[in-house]
């Protein structure tokens, strides 16, 4: 297991109680879009029973020159952390680690199933696709309560209207608390908006990530749906 010490280049928000974390590359460290890795605090100035470590997939893709990690900012000793400590500490990863990065066959689209924070490694993905001028078309459903919760929204927008094998279909589940503007789906992924954006559901590869009862809900859809489990391919994120 490769270990490097790094640092903290910039942290921004994301989304609302959502923050992005981009560290410093270090040279050798080379990634697939859609792995994770660990990150280390080096002797915070407080810890609590969770430790100073914490696994998060990399929403970075491998050309662009930081390393980004994205959370949400609960209220933990380990996150209190990371958002206070100063520019340029060091800070040690290791990894990166995973097996949950896209398909190479071409013929087959891949359908992204998200929901909130799982976007992370999707992100990463969906951008290397459009670096990489992928021929494989790809699709993505990204649920969230409001878009003022979505993290990279504006990412994933614009992406889908650069790359033409990118469909970004966003849905949101409680628009009416909403101040901003939205034209997009509305209400939870289902069946029924699968078919409305996707011609043939036997035709993809399906991967979905986010909180295990999200993940639990899309695989049961795509189950009664008539999708084999070889077509899908899960990440559950716990304790985010």
């Amino acid at each position: 297991m490769a270990k490097y010490t790094t640092k903290l280049n910039e942290r921004r928000d994301a989304a609302e109680g959502t923050m992005a974390f981009h560290l410093e590359k270090p040279p050798g460290f080379q990634f697939k879009a859609g792995q994770y890795m660990n990150v280390t605090l080096i002797d915070p100035p407080e810890t609590d029973a969770e430790g100073n470590t914490r696994s998060f997939s990399i929403a970075s893709a491998p050309f662009e020159t930081d390393l980004v990690v994205t959370t949400r900012m609960r209220d933990t000793a380990f996150k209190r952390v990371l958002r206070t400590i100063t520019l340029k500490s060091e800070i040690r990863i290791s990894g990166p680690f995973g097996s949950f990065t896209l398909h190479t066959d071409a013929s087959r689209p891949a359908v992204f199933l998200v929901g909130g924070i799982g976007i992370t490694p999707f992100r990463s993905m969906i951008l290397q696709a459009a670096k990489d001028k992928l021929a494989l078309k790809l699709y993505l459903f990204f649920s969230n309560r409001r878009p003022e919760d979505a993290a990279f929204l504006d990412d994933l927008q614009k992406a889908g209207k650069q790359n033409p094998n990118f469909k970004f279909i966003g849905t949101m589940t409680d628009i009416r608390k909403s101040k901003r503007p939205w034209q997009g789906e509305t209400g939870y992924i289902t069946e029924e908006m699968l078919r409305r954006w996707v011609k043939d559901l036997n035709g993809p590869i399906y991967y979905t990530a986010g909180p295990p009862g999200m993940v639990a809900a899309m695989r049961q859809m795509l189950t009664t749906s008539g999708i084999g489990d070889d077509d899908i391919r899960t990440e559950e994120f716990t304790g985010y």
